[in-house]
């Protein structure tokens, strides 16, 4: 059932070794009112009375065994691999819709993030440095052989610094988009976490809202809230093309943009003139290292990209991945980590 999948679940967040934590899981995802309680209380007192969990050996393979005591005092094991269920649960919840979550799942979803992997693409910067091979440093070779009174100290290499390439969140908030949005955003917090100088969030929805500075909280909820305070148009209407513009004028052609990986989050419906959405899609492109567009719909099926915000920036985007599940957001990273 539903319950039992909320307590494994719970489980895979807490310590399965330690009874309260297995108590208040249970609790917690069990008991639909307080006429549960005083049940629960005793099915638990009763199931793990006498529970003796072994040291495994670590060269073992781990398989939980539940032990309680029955009537007459006989001991009845139910050999059951938690672990399993657990990894069966989470698996089930990556690929889970993250439209469709409950309150529970989405906190699970929320410690999936906080796991989740992150690597950016680097790009070669102006600045040199030492390495053991590359172009000859002359100026290092020169100084070296004077510190040894001009006799030579042996072959000096470098090559250019690399360092993160920008990335670049512009999320759609729209109404439509507004439960996709929320976990785009969490994923942009995760990302921002990485490399905080190189990643900058902004929202589009009847306006272009920057909330770079929410993301430098470190807690993911209250980051939220600060960004939520800030979002005049959270889950209104969508003038994709204007905040596209207004994104460029103010941000983009003053180097934020410039050679970096802009990530579009929109499912394309537009109010506005789908024209000036492609012109300055257009525009975006030629000042940026390439787009990558989430459409949280393209991992459905039947999708077709024939919206007309879609149909007017296809030429101008460089690839478009799906954005429903965490699944769709590790393969969202994967694409980013190789443009």
């Amino acid at each position: 059932s539903v319950r039992v999948e909320d307590f494994v679940a719970a489980l895979d967040a807490l310590d399965v070794m330690h009874k309260p934590d297995v108590y208040w899981a249970g609790r917690s995802t069990m008991c639909a009112s307080p006429d549960d309680i005083e049940i629960y209380d005793r099915l638990f007192s009763e199931w793990f009375s006498g529970i003796n969990v072994a040291r495994v050996p670590a060269n073992e393979s781990v398989t939980m065994s539940h032990t309680s005591v029955g009537d007459g005092g006989i001991a009845m094991d139910d050999d059951v691999d938690e672990l399993t269920m657990v990894a069966s649960v989470t698996e089930l919840l990556r690929h889970r819709d993250v439209a469709k979550l409950s309150p529970f799942e989405a906190r699970q979803m929320t410690w999936l993030f906080s796991r989740l992997r992150v690597s950016l693409p680097r790009r070669a910067s102006r600045r040199r440095e030492p390495f053991h091979r590359g172009e000859l440093d002359i100026p290092a070779m020169v100084r070296a052989d004077m510190r040894h009174a001009g006799e030579p100290a042996g072959l000096r290499f470098q090559r250019r610094r690399l360092k993160p390439r920008r990335v670049v969140f512009l999320v759609d908030v729209s109404k439509s988009m507004t439960p996709y949005a929320d976990h785009m955003i969490r994923l942009a917090h995760r990302v921002y976490a990485t490399a905080p100088n190189r990643v900058e969030v902004f929202t589009v929805g009847t306006r272009l809202t920057r909330i770079t500075r929410a993301m430098r909280i470190r807690d993911l909820e209250q980051s939220l809230e600060a960004a939520g305070r800030v979002i005049p148009d959270w889950s209104g209407g969508t003038r994709l093309g204007e905040g596209l513009a207004a994104f460029i004028d103010r941000w983009g052609r003053r180097g934020i943009a410039r050679g970096a990986i802009v990530i579009i989050a929109s499912d394309g419906w537009e109010r506005g003139d789908p024209s000036l959405l492609g012109e300055q899609a257009a525009r975006l492109r030629r000042l940026s290292k390439s787009i990558v567009w989430v459409n949280p719909h393209r991992g459905k099926a039947g999708f077709a990209p024939i919206q007309q915000g879609m149909l007017a920036v296809l030429p101008h985007v460089d690839h478009i991945v799906a954005g429903h599940t965490f699944t769709a957001f590790e393969e969202l990273l994967e694409v980013v980590k190789h443009v």
